[in-house]
């Protein structure tokens, strides 16, 4: 199993930064007993790990060695290797770097490196080998791109950061099989590389026939990419009483969640 993580974008909204966006400290891990700051990344690095991704690719910008330094060549059980995306060219033309390395019958995680999500084993709620995307509910959709699905999880649209949302649940992560990202991949270029956003791609993808579907399995989604989602992240790592997170939970109608 793979995992793809497009860590190429300049980081602007939090700039100036002395590191890559991606090795921003976010809360802490124990090394050895010692607790030391954790890079933001880590977290989704983490959630591919525990959902069987032995192979993890970074697609960076040619300014981004220190992301390569600080992971070096594995990770858990997974074996890491690094390419480069030229230009900010978008989101879609990043994951696409990646295309070269993958074989058709393996399984792709997708994630964003500047989000901190939970559950943790989020990932593993989606089927197997079909385009999927794990959902979140989050109070401002307009920000994200909200998935609209119907009764069944069929996906019927998403919205990209459209200010009249139709719902309040946005994607997350994604899986789907290396021939399936191929299969998108024919369909960008078809479509003369015009998709910057994933969500506009899957779009076309849906209006020629093809099916994707939308999983409502997160509890809590956080953008580290803003100063205002860094401190949410700090806030959404931050211990609290069982019985706070649970009451919190049935206020917004999802028990045990943390809807931002």
């Amino acid at each position: 199993m793979w995992g793809i993580i497009p860590a190429a974008g300049v980081g602007s909204r939090l700039q100036p930064l002395a590191v890559s966006k991606e090795l921003l400290p976010v809360g802490s891990r124990l090394d050895q007993g010692v607790e030391r700051p954790r890079a933001v990344s880590e977290y989704l690095v983490d959630r591919m790990l525990l959902a069987g991704a032995t192979k993890i690719c970074f697609v960076i910008s040619s300014g981004k060695s220190d992301i390569l330094d600080y992971y070096g060549a594995s990770v858990g059980q997974a074996s890491l290797s690094y390419v480069v995306q030229p230009s900010p060219a978008g989101l879609c033309d990043a994951i696409f770097r990646a295309l070269p390395l993958i074989p058709p019958e393996d399984v792709v995680l997708v994630g964003l490196p500047d989000t901190l999500w939970f559950p943790e084993d989020g990932l593993s709620a989606l089927p197997p080998r079909e385009l999927s995307f794990l959902l979140f509910p989050v109070e401002r959709p307009e920000l994200f791109d909200a998935v609209v699905t119907d009764s069944e999880g069929r996906i019927l649209e998403i919205q990209v950061k459209r200010p009249d949302a139709a719902t309040r649940w946005v994607w997350g992560a994604f899986k789907l099989t290396g021939a399936a990202l191929q299969q998108l991949h024919e369909l960008w270029c078809q479509r003369n590389r015009c998709d910057r956003y994933i969500g506009t791609l899957v779009n076309e993808h849906i209006a020629r026939g093809g099916v994707a579907l939308g999983v409502r399995a997160g509890h809590a989604y956080v953008d580290v990419g803003t100063l205002h989602g860094y401190r949410e992240a700090i806030r959404l790592l931050t211990p609290r009483p069982p019985q706070a997170i649970a009451a919190e939970g049935e206020r917004q109608g999802a028990p045990g969640a943390r809807p931002l």
